[in-house]
């Protein structure tokens, strides 16, 4: 069924003289054209139309032809390949945005300003055929994908301020760390002006001369027609584009978008997102009294091995000293005994004796007979007489 919202027909009740006019006006085909175009201009300014598509082609790798179409009717657009959310196919129910025109040489169209696919099974097959798109493209590698900053000092935060994510992430963050610069761009997170406003909240951040340390997109659950803006390419190259390592949590566990695909990291929701971020500070301040408790025991038994090997040190350093002096003891009794042995006193004890003659001692030569020398024994000392020199 193909369904047009916020159009009413203009229709007045023509008196005789106006119905006179206008059946005898005459008009060229240029002026007709340019008449119609500006009836449809003050009636019609801007139409919504649901359909199924049909004929769809891209001329030139630019320009964008396809029609709407239900059981009884078909209208032709017209637009450009930037305004696609992503791949779409015929049989896919769209709704799309656009303003009514009469062409001079090609007839009637509808000029498209905004598309978007419409029903669950539309927006679940356009997502399809673009997730395939940008898989193929690596867009969603786990090689791109960048560690997150943790604890980032400088959040990045994009969503609805009136959202109850904008709540529960904002609660959560400050209760589990606080403290954290937090820079909001509130943007739509559903509907036409959402995908513009996200993108543009991306590349503001992207665009800072000093950019936040994270950004984080998200919203709560909802229908797949709500959370359809996460899906779209612009919004999913956006966020691969980021130079800011990305965040995306949106909707419940279960729902996953191609923005959360293309992230550095995906939350489950927009609490989890807040609790990916950042510790727990009771978890923090446990772990560092376990620790404070660690290092205690630590540093004692460290005191008590360094007392152990104060201890050995010492009782291993008297033991060396005892070991030589006991060394030099015997070292210095050696000597003393080889002194003793070479002394004069030892040899004397021996039975030998010292003849001096005038005061020194002589081994014999220049004796003379009659001369008188003294003689020094072990235990006695006394002068004698030469009386006779024999030579030996």
């Amino acid at each position: 069924m193909c369904t047009i919202s916020g159009l009413w027909p203009v229709t007045r009740d023509r008196g005789p003289i106006l119905s006179e006019l206008i059946d005898d006006l005459v008009l060229s085909v240029s002026d007709f054209v340019a008449l119609l175009n500006q009836t449809l201009e003050f009636a019609y300014p801007s139409v919504t139309i649901t359909g199924e598509l049909a004929n769809v082609r891209v001329s030139k790798g630019k320009w964008l032809y396809f029609d709407l179409k239900d059981e009884l009717a078909s209208v032709k657009f017209f637009g450009t390949v930037y305004q696609l959310p992503g791949p779409l196919e015929d049989g896919m129910l769209v709704q799309v945005r656009g303003v009514p025109r009469l062409h001079p040489l090609y007839g009637f169209s509808v000029t498209v300003q905004h598309i978007q696919p419409s029903g669950e099974g539309a927006i679940r097959r356009a997502a399809d055929l673009l997730q395939a798109k940008l898989t193929a493209e690596g867009l969603f590698d786990e090689s791109r994908k960048r560690p997150l900053p943790y604890p980032p000092q400088r959040i990045g935060l994009i969503t609805s301020s009136e959202s109850a994510a904008y709540a529960d992430f904002t609660k959560i963050l400050k209760a589990r760390w606080g403290g954290l610069d937090i820079e909001l761009i509130d943007v739509q997170v559903q509907g036409e002006a959402a995908v513009e406003q996200i993108v543009r909240a991306v590349e503001h951040f992207n665009a800072q001369a000093q950019p936040p340390d994270i950004l984080v997109l998200t919203r709560g659950g909802g229908s797949a027609e709500d959370l359809a803006a996460f899906s779209t390419e612009q919004v999913t190259r956006a966020v691969a584009g980021s130079r800011v390592p990305t965040l995306v949590a949106i909707g419940h566990e279960v729902d996953i978008s191609l923005a959360e695909l293309a992230a550095d990291q995906r939350a489950s929701t927009p609490s989890n997102a807040a609790e990916l971020l950042v510790p727990d500070r009771r978890e923090v301040l446990a772990a560092l009294k376990n620790y404070r408790q660690q290092l205690g025991q630590f540093a004692g038994a460290s005191v008590q091995l360094a007392r152990q090997s104060l201890q050995a040190s010492q009782t291993w350093l008297d033991e060396r000293i005892i070991q030589l002096i006991k060394h030099q003891t015997t070292h210095v009794q050696q000597q003393a005994h080889l002194l003793e042995a070479l002394s004069p006193q030892a040899i004397l004890r021996r039975g030998y004796a010292v003849v001096r003659l005038e005061g020194k001692a002589t081994r014999g030569k220049g004796l003379k007979r009659g001369a008188i020398v003294n003689v020094e024994l072990s235990e006695a000392l006394f002068d004698a007489k030469i009386e006779k020199i024999e030579e030996i």
